[in-house]
C-alpha cells in the first residue's frame, strides 16, 4: 500500500525523520519495504548505507510555483503558444509551450485568474516528457521557431510525479500561493510503501496507518469530519433495503444526493489518488475511491434514476442475497460474468442482480456523464464469501481486498457519511435527510481481561498495570483496572483481535508492538525445559534430505494439489496405470483451476516445475520429500509419505577450463548410482533391482527397488509417450517415486564399522555368458552368496554383446575381490572359491547360462 506522507499529515503530526519513522513502522509490524521521495531530497540516518537513487530532486531555485497570467498564439506555428509566468521575478517570462490544455486561453488577454503550474528555470534539471526511455534532461535556452526559449512550465512526466504528458500540470488556486515559491515546498512529497499481512486489515487505509503512527510516537490522532448535514425529502421515502442473509451482509446503509453535476474531480483529490496508485475517473467515482483509501470503508455509487426507471413506478429497491444457479450480471468491466451460488449480489425491485456485492458494481446502474442523482451505498459482507467471490471471478480489486480482510459493520456508517459529504463538496446537489441502516444484526463488542502475569510471561518484561493500560489506550482501546487485571474492551475497527486466551495473546502481542519488538530483551527461559525424546521418523527424514543434499540434489517443494487430468498424462494410452486406484480427494473450495484435488504421485509437480524451469537452467537435479493422500471410506484419507527424483540435462555442470570430454546428459544409470548412494548412507544392504513395467517409464531403461524381497518404488527413464503428451522440450528426464516410510523402516537403528584390512587383497576378473534376460542383480546375487565370507566385493565392470557370444547372450564381466583378516589367501584358497561361484551359477541358472 502506498501511503504519500502528506495525506498521512492530515490525521497526525510527523517529527520524525521518515527514515525513522519507517523504521519504526517496520518494528511494530507494518514493514516499509520502500520509501519513494517526489521533489524531495532524500533523508538518511547516519551511519546506515542506502541504495543508489535516480529520483528527481527539484532544485528550489530553479523549479518554481509559477502563475501564468496570459496565454498568446506563437507568431510562427498553429501548435505552439506562448505563456507568460509571473515566477517571482521582476517582469514576466515567455515560455514556448505546445501544451493543449491552455490553448483555450489564447488571445483573451491578461487573465483574471492566473493558472498556477510548475515553472523550471535554465539549467534546471527535468525528465525528458518526449522520451520513450527514463532520462533527465538540463534546460538550455534555444530558439523555438524565431522566438528565444530558456525556460519551461512543466508536465507531471517531466516532474516525475507520473506518465502523464498530455499537458501541463494545472493547480487548483490556493489562497497561500505565491510566485516564485519552490515548488517542493507546494508538491513536494514522500511515499510510504507499506506491506501488510492479513491480520493488519484495520491498518489498509491512510487513517489506519495515521492510528499506528499516532500510538507509537504519542501523538494525537485527528479523524476526517463524519458530519452530514441533509435537506432534502427523506432518503428512506426514496428507497427501501431487503437483507436476504444477515450472516453474510450484516449492514447495508444508503444516503442519496440529488442534483449532483459529474465532472472531474478537483486537483488536490486527483493528486492524492494518483499518489497512491488510482486513476481517477470522474468526482463521483473519485470520491468512493478516496474514502476506501483514506478510512479503508469501499463504497459503490448508483444512479438512482436508473434505478427508478427499473422500479417501473414502484419506489426502488435493493436485495441482497446469494446468486442463483445459472445467474448472469454484466459488470462495470462490460464482460458478462457466470455467477456461482456462493456469489452475494445486489437486486433491484423484480430480484435481478444490478452489482456484485464488495467485488465489482454492475453496468446497467453506473454513474455516467449524464447522472444527477447519486445513491450511495456503504456495507459490509461475509469475508470468507468476499474472498471465495474474488478467486472464482478472478477479480482482485481494491475493495474487494479491504472487504477480504473482515472490516467491522461500524465502518459502513462512517464511511457513507464522509462519502457523501464530500460528495457533495465536489459535485454540488443537495443530501437527502437522514441516511436508511439496515442493521439486523449488531456485532457484539469485543471485551477481554488480562491478568498482569500473562504479559510478563509471555514477554519476559516487567510492567505495570498502568504502563500496559497507557500503551492499550494509545492503540484506542478500552481499559478498565481491577487489581492486577486489565478489562480491555477492543475499538470495533479491531476485528483482528480474539477473545479468550487467544485474545490475550492478541493483546499481549499489542503490547510487543508498541515497544518495539528489537526492544524486547532476550531472556532465559523460566519454565522448566520439557523432556527431550528422540522421533526416529523425523529425525530418518532428515537424514535422507542431507545425504541427497550431499550427493548434489537440491530440494523442491511444490503444491500438494493436482489435478486427476494432469497425473492422468503420467500414463501412456492403452497402458495401465502404475498409480494408486483410489478416488482422488476432491477440494471444495479449490484457489484455481489446476489444484482441484490431492495428488496421488510426486511426479507430476516436479515435472511441471521442472518444466517451468527449463527457460533458466537445463541441468535440474531435485528431489521433493511429500505425502501422497489416497482416498479410503469416508473417513480421513491415507497419507503415505513419498520420495521422488529428478534429474535431467548435463551430468555435471560446465566448469572452465573443462579438459576433460564433455560429460553428456545424465541416463539410467545416473539415477541408479544415486539411489545406490542413498541407500549405502542409510547402510541399506539387502536390496535387489530388476526390471521395471511401471507405466510412467520407458520400458527398458527402468527398474524395481525391492528391500527385503518387498517393492518400495520405481525409477527410470520417461516413458517418450508421457514426454510427448507433456510438451517436453529439453533432455531425457529420470525419474523416480519411493515409499519413504518402508526406507525408513528398512534402515537400521544401529550399523557396524570394520577395522581396516591387515592382509593383502586377492583380485580376480571372472566372465560370465548368460542369456539376455537373466538380470545382473541375480548373477551378483549368486556370487557373493557363493563366495562366502572370504568375498569382500563384487563389481560389474564391463558387459559385452557381439556375433562371438552369440545372438541372444550377453557377457558380464566381475571384479572380484577376496580378502580374510586371518591370514594371506594362496592361489588354491582362490581356486576353491571360484569352483564354487561357479558350479552355484551352473545349478542355479541352468539353460540360461553358458561357460
Amino acid at each position: 500500500m502506498r501511503v504519500p506522507l502528506s495525506w498521512l499529515k492530515e490525521f497526525v503530526d510527523v517529527a520524525l525523520p521518515v527514515e525513522v519513522l519507517a523504521e519504526r513502522l517496520t518494528t511494530a509490524g507494518l514493514e516499509v519495504s520502500h520509501i519513494e521521495y517526489i521533489g524531495l531530497p532524500q533523508q538518511t540516518i547516519p551511519g546506515v548505507r542506502y541504495p543508489k537513487s535516480d529520483h528527481l530532486v527539484w532544485d528550489r531555485e530553479k523549479i518554481l510555483l509559477g502563475a501564468i497570467r496570459e496565454v498568446k498564439r506563437h507568431p510562427e506555428a498553429d501548435r505552439l503558444l506562448l505563456a507568460m509566468v509571473d515566477y517571482g521575478g521582476p517582469e514576466l517570462e515567455q515560455c514556448v509551450t505546445g501544451a493543449p490544455n491552455i490553448g483555450q486561453y489564447a488571445g483573451l488577454g491578461p487573465l483574471e485568474t492566473p493558472l498556477w503550474t510548475p515553472f523550471a528555470m535554465e539549467g534546471a534539471q527535468v525528465w525528458d516528457g518526449h522520451s520513450e526511455e527514463r532520462k533527465l534532461m538540463t534546460l538550455k535556452g534555444k530558439s523555438l521557431r524565431g522566438i528565444y526559449n530558456k525556460s519551461m512550465v512543466c508536465s507531471e512526466k517531466e516532474l516525475g510525479i507520473s506518465d502523464e504528458h498530455e499537458g501541463i500540470l494545472l493547480l487548483d488556486p490556493q489562497p497561500n500561493f505565491v510566485p516564485g515559491t519552490p515548488l517542493a515546498d507546494v508538491l513536494g512529497d514522500v511515499i510510504l510503501h507499506v506491506e501488510l499481512t492479513p491480520n493488519f486489515g484495520h491498518a489498509l487505509s491512510i487513517l489506519g496507518v495515521a492510528r499506528e503512527v499516532a500510538a507509537l510516537t504519542g501523538q494525537e490522532l485527528r479523524e476526517p469530519s463524519y458530519v452530514l448535514r441533509g435537506r432534502g425529502a427523506p432518503v428512506a421515502q426514496a428507497i427501501e433495503v431487503e437483507i436476504r442473509d444477515a450472516q453474510r451482509n450484516p449492514r447495508f446503509t444508503l444516503t442519496l444526493l440529488r442534483g449532483a453535476k459529474v465532472q472531474p474531480s478537483p486537483q488536490w483529490m486527483q493528486r492524492r489518488l494518483k499518489a497512491v496508485g488510482q486513476r481517477p475517473i470522474n468526482n463521483i467515482v473519485d470520491v468512493t475511491n478516496y474514502v476506501m483509501f483514506e478510512m479503508g470503508q469501499p463504497l459503490h455509487a448508483f444512479d438512482y434514476d436508473k434505478l427508478l426507471a427499473r422500479a417501473k413506478g414502484r419506489t426502488p429497491k435493493l436485495i441482497t442475497r446469494l446468486a442463483r444457479e445459472g445467474e448472469t450480471l454484466k459488470t462495470l468491466d462490460g464482460q458478462e460474468r457466470a455467477l456461482s451460488v456462493n456469489d452475494i449480489v445486489i437486486a433491484d425491485n423484480d430480484d435481478v442482480a444490478i452489482s456484485l456485492a464488495a467485488v465489482m458494481g454492475g453496468y446497467d446502474t453506473e454513474i455516467d456523464d449524464n447522472t444527477t442523482n447519486v445513491l450511495l451505498e456503504a456495507a459490509t459482507w461475509d469475508f470468507i464469501s468476499v474472498r471465495r467471490t474474488a478467486h472464482s471471478q478472478k477479480l482482485f480489486s481494491e475493495a474487494s481486498t479491504r472487504f477480504s480482510r473482515n472490516l467491522h459493520p461500524s465502518r459502513a456508517i462512517l464511511g457513507n457519511q464522509r462519502g457523501m459529504a464530500l460528495m457533495q463538496q465536489v459535485a454540488g446537489g443537495e443530501v437527502a435527510e437522514g441516511l436508511l441502516d439496515a442493521y439486523p444484526q449488531p456485532a457484539e463488542p469485543i471485551t477481554i481481561s488480562l491478568p498482569l502475569h500473562e504479559i510478563k510471561r509471555l514477554l519476559g518484561i516487567e510492567m505495570s498495570v498502568q504502563q500496559a493500560a497507557e500503551l492499550l489506550t494509545r492503540l484506542q482501546f478500552d481499559v478498565t483496572l481491577e487489581g492486577e487485571t486489565l478489562h480491555v474492551t477492543a475499538p470495533t475497527y479491531r476485528t483482528d483481535i480474539g477473545t479468550g486466551v487467544i485474545g490475550q495473546a492478541d493483546l499481549i502481542e499489542e503490547l510487543a508492538r508498541l515497544i518495539g519488538y528489537d526492544r524486547i530483551p532476550d531472556t532465559i527461559m523460566a519454565d522448566e525445559m520439557p523432556p527431550q525424546r528422540s522421533f526416529r521418523a523425523f529425525e530418518m527424514e532428515e537424514r535422507v534430505r542431507d545425504l541427497l543434499v550431499s550427493l548434489g540434489l537440491r530440494e523442491n517443494i511444490s503444491y500438494r494439489f493436482s489435478t486427476p487430468e494432469a497425473e492422468a498424462r503420467l500414463v501412456p494410452p492403452g497402458a495401465v496405470s502404475s498409480f494408486p486406484q483410489a478416488e482422488y480427494v476432491a477440494l471444495q473450495n479449490p484457489i484455481s483451476a489446476d489444484k482441484t484435488v490431492l495428488r496421488h504421485t510426486l511426479l507430476a509437480g516436479l515435472l511441471e516445475n521442472a518444466a517451468r524451469n527449463l527457460r533458466y537452467a537445463q541441468r535440474q537435479q531435485v528431489f521433493e520429500i511429500g505425502s501422497v493422500y489416497l482416498k479410503q471410506g469416508t473417513g480421513l484419507p491415507a497419507e503415505p509419505l513419498r520420495l521422488g527424483l529428478l534429474m535431467t540435462g548435463a551430468r555435471r555442470p560446465a566448469a572452465w577450463p573443462d579438459s576433460a570430454a564433455p560429460a553428456g546428459d545424465v541416463d539410467f544409470y545416473d539415477l541408479k548410482g544415486l539411489i545406490e548412494g542413498l541407500l549405502e548412507g542409510l547402510h541399506i544392504r539387502d536390496y535387489v533391482v530388476r526390471r521395471s513395467t511401471h507405466s510412467s517409464f520407458h520400458p527398458g531403461r527402468s527398474a524395481d527397488l525391492l528391500i527385503a524381497g518387498q517393492p518400495v518404488g520405481a525409477f527410470g527413464q520417461l516413458h517418450p509417450l508421457v514426454a510427448q503428451a507433456i510438451r517436453w522440450e529439453g533432455a531425457p528426464v529420470l525419474m523416480a517415486e519411493l515409499d519413504l516410510e518402508a526406507l525408513i523402516s528398512a534402515a537400521p537403528v544401529r550399523h557396524t564399522f570394520a577395522p581396516l584390512p591387515t592382509t593383502p587383497a586377492v583380485l580376480e576378473d571372472i566372465a560370465i555368458v548368460v542369456r539376455e534376460d537373466v538380470p545382473h542383480a541375480e548373477v551378483e546375487a549368486l556370487i557373493r552368496r557363493a563366495g562366502g565370507p572370504l568375498l569382500k566385493d563384487v563389481r560389474l565392470f564391463d558387459v559385452y554383446r557381439g556375433s562371438q557370444i552369440g545372438e541372444g547372450h550377453k557377457s558380464l564381466a566381475y571384479a572380484l575381490t577376496y580378502q580374510t583378516n586371518e591370514r594371506t589367501l594362496t592361489d588354491k584358497d582362490v581356486q576353491k572359491i571360484r569352483q564354487k561361484i561357479v558350479a552355484t551359477l551352473e545349478k542355479q541358472l541352468e539353460a540360461r547360462l553358458r561357460a
